[in-house]
């Protein structure tokens, strides 16, 4: 692979989580997304379960990674988020229509009101 030639050694964890799923092009297991990083970046390890539960919450709370999901093994896949399609964007019309509904009736309300007084 490629991904050998490059010095990682100054980058952060998160950057070369990024440049392997870049890579590779498809969603990798987590774990072994965790020790892809370590390899390439010649990171010293004590606990492989800290350094695995430190790199999982880094690459959660970046908006660059996206869950997609177990595969077939049960296996927890992270991708990135630019590889699953956007949502179309909400219209803010039922919002206005539901708004203006409810003025609608407060003022058949107060009018119903003025006629019985």
């Amino acid at each position: 692979m490629a991904t050998k030639e490059k010095d990682f050694t100054r980058c952060s964890d998160v950057d070369v989580a990024y440049y392997i799923l870049s890579e590779k092009g498809e969603p990798v297991h987590y774990k072994d997304l965790v020790l892809e990083i370590i390899e390439l970046r010649h990171k010293p390890v004590q606990s492989l379960s800290n350094t695995i539960s430190e790199v999982y919450t880094l690459i959660n709370m970046d908006s660059r990674f996206s869950y997609v999901g177990r595969n077939e093994d049960g296996k927890s896949m992270w991708g990135l988020s630019e590889w699953i399609p956007a949502e179309p964007k909400r219209s803010h019309s039922t919002a206005k229509t539901v708004r203006e509904a409810g003025l609608a009736k407060s003022k058949t309300r107060r009018l119903k009101a003025e006629k019985t007084e």
